[in-house]
């Protein structure tokens, strides 16, 4: 007597089971990694909200009031923007801070690079070196501008002794002469920030690979043609970031500023951010310093769009 086995199928109710259980792990998986990723972007994400998103919406809003910190906000339109087209400390302000960028941008972005290309060779005691032109960029702004205060005083400043030495009878006054004070600012901010930024360029020369030096001496390239046609094509894209980063920074320079010259002599130094901080810290009409904030970050987002668009022009 044989035994029939009956033949194993699977049916139409265990394939659906087994598809939906599928997408179901599918589903968690993706719900899984969505929730890793909100859990890396959540906490810099709620940090720029309640750092930068919620003040710039609070400055746009208190820009159309009258407000001094004390009584409640009363609406004032466009009152504060005409007030600042009128004004001749906003106009004087915006001219200075394009000027204190019109050098700071170039000069910074020429030493960076200079001082990235000279410490990426091999050189004793370039560990040394990077570190001490680094050094200025992290030592407290009030120390840098106290110094270079000592440094360029009229009277008993190194600066001017060594210009009488060499027989420059009439040395000039520097921070306390209206034609000197901005060039002061810009020399001592540089001397600040040309150590980050040439840690960045040391990034990007890293960067770029050795073959095409080796390379381009093999076709007969001397040091300054290896620099134009490879070492700069090579930092496009650092070079374009630090302009940016330099670009900001000096749109909205304030505390070399506020210690070295307090917008001084007369207004020769008062720059966009400064204005903004006597209007509204000290002098209290934060409607007013908001709608002068407003304008100096509309100016920087501008300059930066048109820098973008430069890029990618570039890069095509």
């Amino acid at each position: 007597m044989s035994v029939v086995t009956p033949p194993t199928t699977t049916g139409e109710h265990g394939s659906s089971g087994a598809s939906a259980a599928h997408r179901a792990a599918a589903k968690r998986r993706r719900r899984r990694t969505t929730l890793i990723g909100w859990s890396f972007i959540l906490p810099n994400f709620l940090g720029f909200a309640a750092l930068t998103l919620v003040p710039v919406l609070g400055a746009l809003a208190i820009s159309f009031t009258h407000w001094d910190s004390y009584s409640a906000p009363k609406w004032a339109g466009l009152d504060n923007f005409q007030r600042l087209w009128n004004d001749s400390n906003f106009w004087a302000a915006l001219q200075n801070t394009f000027y204190y960028a019109a050098g700071h941008i170039p000069l910074t972005l020429v030493v960076s690079l200079g001082l990235a290309v000279l410490l990426n060779q091999k050189l004793r005691g370039v560990r040394v070196l990077r570190t001490a032109f680094f050094f200025p960029y992290i030592t407290s702004l009030v120390a840098v501008a106290v110094v270079w205060n000592m440094l360029l005083s009229p009277e008993s400043g190194p600066v001017n002794q060594f210009l009488n030495f060499i027989g420059i009878d009439n040395p000039p006054g520097w921070t306390s002469d209206q034609d000197w004070a901005m060039p002061a600012l810009i020399l001592a901010s540089v001397w600040r920030d040309m150590g980050y930024y040439m840690v960045l360029f040391l990034a990007g020369l890293q960067t770029i690979p050795a073959e095409l030096y080796e390379a381009a001496r093999m076709d007969g390239a001397g040091p300054w043609q290896r620099f134009w046609h490879v070492t700069l094509p090579g930092l496009r894209p650092t070079t374009f970031f630090v302009t940016v980063m330099i670009t900001v920074s000096s749109f909205k320079v304030f505390d070399l500023v506020q210690v070295m010259t307090e917008g001084g002599p007369g207004r020769s130094t008062l720059v966009l951010s400064q204005l903004i901080f006597r209007e509204g810290i000290t002098q209290g009409r934060f409607g007013y310093a908001s709608a002068v904030s407003l304008a100096l970050f509309l100016i920087c987002l501008v300059i930066t769009v048109i820098q973008f668009q430069m890029q990618r022009r570039s890069e095509r």
